[in-house]
């Protein structure tokens, strides 16, 4: 029965569909589930944003020789938004798959048929056993051969409660913070407003841009970015350094924005209480300072779901919740390089065999994922499944470098250094003017 089993591949974001035109490259039966209403529905939400990656770097080689024999142009050279990725990318590519691709199908639980967590005996030899909740209709199981899990963790973002927890307050205040990038076509709702950010990732580094753009148009609209560290060493990326250039401009115009007083800037600000109040809407940080605001970004990252993984046997690192072979690679606690090695099949196995963690997810609560690291793993990983363990080792891919090199360094370091564990001595990245918001 093994063999002639599916695999199952989750979610049909870019991995996941990747993953299918590798599975069809190689003859193997699979289904991919997807819980959204149409394949990619995760990038369908942040349709608005610009890419930092060119079209090079988000085009999946299996992916794309299956459209081209199905007729399909690859686009022009650029940096496309999400909505365009979907048109001219993924939407065809989900199109190519045909009915391998099943929208609507949440997947509730991952399982060994007939062995839970707990038993030991032929559980190897067992095939997974995948309970699917359909938008419409009773829950139902698939069996199969292998899971790829490409999920990814757009449903699950980070809050801005400093602790890792939604500061208080933080879960009724849903009407006026929002943890997605804003679309401030007009009207976006940003207008004359004060919006503040919480976070200091690209996405965060996005909004801000976009809100400094309403800003400088506007002047009674006006952006705070709040972070939690006491510097912004590393917010502002790599720079001219960056291998990814339009990654490394984000930066450079967030510092000029910055410097030229369109954003405010606010370091060590690690939010404890969300409340609404005579004053007003505000945040209150852990040490008692108050920054009011019309709207709240939280932009703070993304975790893994496991929940429904909670059967299966996983080996993950304890601080990132990543499969624990590649996790000293991406923690940001010990360096920030772009340049980390590529990751395949080996080191994404976990001690349940044929079961697999690819995509943003693989790298559980740290940042700085990109499409080519997800389009090698599951290259590699498909063809472990399919028993070419010589394409499996091999490497295919070297990720481009963010230009922002060393460890993280003390989290309450006023002075800018970072650690000097990762490829370059302790150093200061940026000097820069901390503004002091105008409300607060």
């Amino acid at each position: 029965m093994g063999d002639a089993l599916p695999v199952v591949v989750i979610g049909a974001g870019p991995q996941g569909l990747a993953a299918a035109a590798h599975l069809t490259e190689r003859g193997m039966p699979f289904v991919v589930l997807e819980s959204g209403s149409a394949p990619a529905a995760a990038v369908s939400e942040w349709a608005h944003v610009r890419l930092f990656s060119d079209w090079s770097e988000l085009i999946d080689a299996a992916a794309a020789r299956l459209l081209v024999a199905a007729g399909w142009t690859a686009p022009s050279p650029g940096q496309p938004t999400g909505s365009q990725w979907i048109s001219d990318y993924l939407a065809p590519l989900a199109a190519a798959l045909a009915d391998r691709v099943r929208c609507g199908q949440r997947v509730v639980g991952v399982s060994r048929w007939g062995r839970d967590r707990l038993v030991d005996a032929g559980r190897g030899d067992r095939p997974f056993t995948v309970h699917v909740q359909p938008m419409e209709g009773d829950e139902y199981r698939i069996l199969a051969r292998a899971v790829i899990d490409a999920s990814g963790t757009w449903a699950s973002p980070n809050p801005a409660g400093a602790d890792g927890l939604p500061a208080l307050g933080e879960r009724g205040a849903a009407g006026w913070l929002s943890y997605r990038i804003p679309d401030v076509g007009s009207p976006s709702g940003f207008e004359r407003t004060h919006t503040v950010v919480v976070g200091s990732g690209h996405s965060a580094v996005t909004a801000v841009l976009a809100l400094a753009e309403l800003a400088r148009r506007d002047s009674a609209t006006t952006v705070t970015w709040a972070l939690r560290r006491a510097n912004a060493a590393n917010a502002f990326g790599g720079g001219d350094a960056d291998e990814l250039p339009a990654r490394g401009a984000l930066g450079i115009r967030a510092k000029e924005y910055v410097d030229a007083g369109l954003v405010s800037l606010v370091t060590g600000f690690r939010t404890e209480r969300v409340a609404a109040d005579g004053e007003g809407r505000v945040l209150i940080a852990e040490d008692g300072r108050r920054l009011s605001a019309d709207r709240v970004v939280v932009l703070t990252g993304f975790r893994p779901d496991l929940s429904f993984l909670s059967e299966l046997r996983l080996q993950l690192d304890p601080v990132l919740q990543a499969p624990a072979r590649i996790a000293a690679e991406v923690d940001p606690n010990v360096h920030s390089c772009g340049s980390v090695a590529a990751t395949g099949a080996a080191d994404l196995a976990h001690p349940e065999p044929g079961f697999y963690i690819v995509g943003a997810k693989s790298y559980g609560r740290a940042p700085t994922f990109l499409a080519l690291t997800g389009y090698e793993q599951v290259r590699s990983v498909v063809a472990e499944l399919a028993g070419d363990h010589e394409a499996a080792r091999r490497v295919e891919l070297l990720l481009p470098d963010t230009g922002v090199c060393g460890g993280a360094g003390p989290f309450d370091a006023p002075d800018g250094s970072i650690g000097g564990t990762c490829c370059l001595p302790a150093a200061p990245l940026l000097s820069l003017t901390t503004i002091t918001p105008d409300r607060s």
